[in-house]
């Protein structure tokens, strides 16, 4: 699986969500994105997105002041 990071550092809801999504509409099914934030409401927000729109939610983790989310691409 490829992983794609998609550098989110400095947005505000909801600009990590649709770089996310503009993101994962360029991908195959299979891909990884990987969104690096500095607003910790991204650890929220892009799982609930994810879910809603039948994606899977890999990993969330804070590292040194920057809050790391990981969506699989589930194709149709």
């Amino acid at each position: 699986m490829k992983r794609h990071q998609i550098d989110c550092r400095r947005l505000l809801c909801p600009m990590p969500v649709i770089k996310v999504q503009n993101a994962i509409e360029e991908l195959p099914a299979g891909s990884l994105v990987e969104a690096i934030c500095t607003d910790p409401g991204a650890l929220n927000d892009i799982p609930a997105w994810s879910r809603i729109n039948g994606h899977r939610l890999v990993e969330t983790r804070t590292d040194d002041g920057e809050y790391i989310v990981v969506v699989e691409v589930v194709g149709e």
